[in-house]
């Protein structure tokens, strides 16, 4: 039987049983506080269970998406090492919601793998609840006697709370379960230990397929236990297990589920996967496995992050990026080039995917290479640190030279078997800086042999926080209570931009060495920062005189109330006040918010209606525009957005704002953006009902011709799946524009004032490209010379051939050149150059491997240790080739001369 047939028997079997097929939930849980995933196929029925709602039918059968990475349930590092965890992974279930309880169940699953399933009875083993005489639970004498029926009692085994009784949390529905075992080992084997000694051993070959469930209990928070007055049945099958048995494999990954993704990778990579415990046959299994749970989840809407279920499924991602990249020699991305197969694959029982394969298959993509960019680096850092167990990060290198001695003593790699632990600064460097989770750094420490100072990584984070925290420290004294600390502090300003109002309290705050104060006024027209829209500036102008008063620098919002910014305080603090925005900044920065909106309709007009807002800034000089999106726009996408905004402009569309109950704004078509906390009555912003509908609480345009005319400047990435446009309208896109002739002008008048300034540049670019072949051809011959009169002044010393001479070159690239070509001509050779090269100091010491071997030489110990010292300056490499780059030159006899005493 294929995969298909296995799925197919499954759900038919209980269909025919009276069982409604009901789809599979999504694997990425939106609506439950306890859990990230669906991690077990009861997930989207808990409610059932519990009580708070009715299920529509009394027997429902499903296959479904579960995930099992983070919590109690965490497989992760198992997950291709061995040959039946996974991270995603399907579960076949049956359930009756007060309906049939053990006698059917029992002889419905003895049935479906005996006489449906056809596996032999004699490899068949269950276990019972042997009963807990703590808790006061009896043994499960109804399940034993029901499987007494179908099996012999031999193979009827007594299992322990932890194993046989199910639990759905501290308190709530729970109750003993029955699992069935499955013997795939060989007959000579068999015969050799009996099975039964086996189950639940953790042997690979004696696994758990099924487990039913019985709850019929309720656990109360005193820990007593209550029947429940209707009892369910909750069941769950691992189909890829089954699958495993069926087909007469002895690893899930043998099975087709697998073969078609593994198949996929061995033509991408051109590698044969051979079965084996080695790291590039667990690299088959990791990838096969991560591709399903990371596309999968995708598709159901969580893109990978660095925070939650996000960040889990990042996390998956590069474990896998990382297994490619280290054991398949792939340099490249390659998830994503899987797409296609596991997409077909499940087309017909999991559709999602294949109707997001374009959408999945370039957020993976975009994901991988922002990755890979930064695993090389990283992976060349670690290999270093392991062959340089002295090694103190970058991270710290304003105090390497007083506190050297402190981080490894700390760190535990001073001596012996100690020098065995990862200094867990490094490994912070290592997240910092390269985005290694601290995962990943312990599977490639584990791999090396190697530990990982857990203690020195959180002391490493802890700091990088405080000194987040010091940067942005502000310190703030208590209010100054002026008037009524209780009147309104109401925000009058999308009807007026000049009142009269007062203060009603004040304090002094100092950041950063500077005082600035901050005042609450009775009523404000000041906009406070919020929704992506910057906070008004003005002025607080005392009413009695004609002075320019107090100079607004920012608002912004603490809870509810709204805050003023200001330099200094009124001389009159009681005095009313004139407070007056800056009318020019708060008119273009509205331009820019409604432009906003005209925007985020465009893009989904273009891209499709997948595209939602991920974030924005809204100021006079510019609008910032983050969506979601898969890919960098076109040229043509941006024209054609550019130009249905343009379009809306000159329409001068009213822009009608009205407040309603929030349900009836969402009927009304109104879009909500994610993670935005709106009240029972919103705000919405109208652009035409059939254009662009939003909820927003920022200022906008009374008309969409008051935008006069809008540009794009620039579309970038932010993050994989997230888009970035920065955009102009108004008065600035104006300026852009002009900006943009006049640099066309120098242009034009730089060149000559050609008729074609297209093909003028053409030219000049091509006479460039021939010029610098010209003096790299000059180059080269120079560097020929210098290698020529460098060959006749070798020196033997102890059986060395050496070279330590100063050359005159144009740049450091030049001195490793001439080592290489050194390298060509000589044996048994040791060379150090040195070059002044404007002022600034270059080194290059290269090493035969012989004589790096014989004499215990390192090229880059000794650049850290003797030749940056003189130099005042820093560098390193490999064991034969080093270089070092400094600012003092007067010491370049010195460094020649140092090399040479070592020899």
């Amino acid at each position: 039987m294929t995969s298909s047939d296995i799925r197919r028997a499954f759900l038919d079997f209980f269909k025919n049983k009276g069982h409604e097929i009901v789809p599979s939930a999504p694997i990425v849980i939106k609506n439950d506080p306890t859990l990230m995933f669906t991690n077990a196929g009861m997930n989207q029925f808990k409610d059932y269970f519990l009580g708070n709602k009715q299920a529509p039918y009394k027997r429902v059968a499903d296959t479904q998406k579960c995930l099992r990475v983070s919590g109690k349930h965490n497989d992760l590092e198992e997950v291709g090492v061995d040959t039946y965890h996974h991270t995603m992974f399907e579960m076949l279930g049956n359930w009756s919601f007060g309906d049939y309880f053990k006698a059917e169940a029992i002889a419905w699953s003895w049935e479906l793998l005996t006489e449906v399933y056809k596996i032999d009875k004699d490899r068949l083993y269950v276990t019972v609840f042997e009963g807990d005489s703590a808790e006061g639970l009896p043994k499960d004498d109804e399940a034993f006697n029901e499987w007494k029926k179908h099996i012999a009692g031999e193979r009827i085994l007594m299992g322990n709370k932890k194993d046989n009784f199910w639990e759905m949390g501290d308190t709530g529905p729970c109750g003993p379960c029955t699992e069935i075992h499955y013997d795939g080992r060989s007959d000579e084997e068999r015969k050799a230990v009996d099975g039964k000694t086996l189950v639940n051993a953790d042997n690979p070959q004696v696994i758990e397929i099924w487990n039913n469930v019985f709850i019929q209990f309720n656990r109360l928070k005193d820990g007593s236990l209550e029947p429940l007055p209707q009892k369910h049945v909750d069941t769950g099958m691992g189909f890829e297990r089954l699958v495993r048995v069926l087909q007469g494999k002895q690893s899930n990954y043998d099975t087709d589920v697998f073969t078609g993704t593994i198949n996929a990778i061995e033509n991408i990579v051109n590698k044969k996967y051979d079965y084996s415990d080695s790291k590039e046959a667990v690299a088959f299994r990791v990838l096969s496995d991560h591709i399903r749970a990371i596309s999968f989840t995708i598709a159901d809407g969580q893109l990978p992050s660095n925070t939650g279920a996000g960040y889990v499924i990042r996390r998956i991602l590069r474990r896998a990026v990382r297994y490619y990249y280290s054991y398949l020699d792939y340099k490249q991305p390659l998830l994503f080039q899987l797409l296609p197969v596991i997409a077909k694959q499940f087309e017909h029982v999991f559709p999602e995917l294949k109707k997001q394969e374009d959408f999945v298959t370039k957020v993976i993509k975009e994901e991988e290479d922002a990755f890979l960019k930064t695993l090389e680096k990283g992976i060349k850092k670690f290999d270093a640190y392991i062959e340089d167990s002295e090694y103190i990060p970058d991270y710290f290198s304003e105090e390497n030279s007083t506190k050297k001695e402190t981080i490894l003593k700390n760190n535990k790699i001073l001596e012996g078997a100690d020098k065995k632990i990862i200094n867990g600064v490094f490994a912070f460097e290592l997240n910092d800086t390269y985005g290694f989770p601290i995962d990943l750094t312990e599977l490639m420490a584990k791999e090396k042999g190697w530990t990982v100072d857990i203690d020195g990584f959180n002391q490493a984070l802890q700091q990088q926080k405080h000194r987040s925290r010091a940067a942005t420290a502000i310190d703030t004294e208590d209010w100054v209570i002026v008037g009524d600390e209780f009147s309104q502090n109401e925000f009058v300003g999308y009807d007026s931009l000049e009142v009269k109002t007062r203060i009603v309290k004040y304090r002094k705050v100092k950041a950063k060495g500077k005082e600035q104060y901050q005042i609450v006024l009775e009523a404000t027209p000041f906009y406070a920062e919020s929704g992506g829209q910057v906070g008004d500036t003005g002025v607080l102008a005392p009413l009695s005189t004609c002075g320019e008063g107090l100079g607004v620098r920012d608002t912004k919002k603490e809870n509810n109330l709204i805050i003023h910014f200001t330099d200094s305080l009124p001389e009159n603090i009681n005095e009313e006040l004139i407070a007056k925005v800056d009318v020019t900044k708060r008119k273009q920065t509205a331009a820019h918010h409604s432009a906003t909106h005209l925007l985020h309709a465009a893009l989904r007009q273009v891209l499709g209606t997948h595209v939602q807002q991920k974030g924005s800034l809204v100021n006079a000089e510019h609008l910032r525009f983050d969506f979601s999106h898969f890919a960098k726009m076109t040229d043509e996408e941006i024209a054609k957005a550019e130009a249905i905004v343009n379009e809306k402009i000159r329409e001068n569309i009213p822009v009608i704002i009205k407040e309603m109950p929030k349900d009836e704004a969402l009927k009304l078509g109104a879009m909500a953006l994610f993670g935005e906390k709106y009240g029972d009555i919103v705000r919405v912003v109208i652009i035409d009902p059939n254009y662009s509908v939003e909820l927003c609480g920022g200022t906008h345009v009374g008309a969409t011709g008051e935008l006069g005319f809008f540009k794009i400047k620039l579309e970038t990435s932010v993050a994989a799946g997230v888009r970035r446009i920065e955009a102009v309208a108004g008065k600035p896109a104006e300026n852009l524009i002009q900006q943009q002739f006049q640099q066309l002008a120098s242009v034009r008048e730089a060149l000559k004032n050609p008729k074609d300034i297209l093909k003028a540049i053409e030219t000049l670019s091509s006479e460039n490209t021939e010029q610098k072949k010209q003096i790299e051809s000059f180059e080269a011959k120079q560097l020929q010379s210098i290698k020529n009169e460098l060959l006749q002044k070798v020196q033997t010393i102890n059986g060395v051939s050496f070279i330590g001479e100063k050359v005159e070159v144009s740049n450091a690239d030049a001195l490793k050149k001439l080592c290489f070509e050194l390298k060509l001509q000589l044996a048994d050779y040791v060379v150090t150059l040195v070059s002044n090269i404007s002022g600034k100091v270059s080194v290059a010491i290269i090493i035969d491997d012989k004589i790096a071997a014989d004499k215990n030489l390192d090229a880059g110990k000794i650049i850290k240790q003797n030749i940056a010292p003189l130099i005042k300056g820093g560098g390193g490499g490999q064991k034969t080739l080093a270089t070092a780059g400094g600012q003092d030159a007067s010491n370049l006899d010195k460094v020649i001369e140092v090399v040479k005493n070592l020899l």
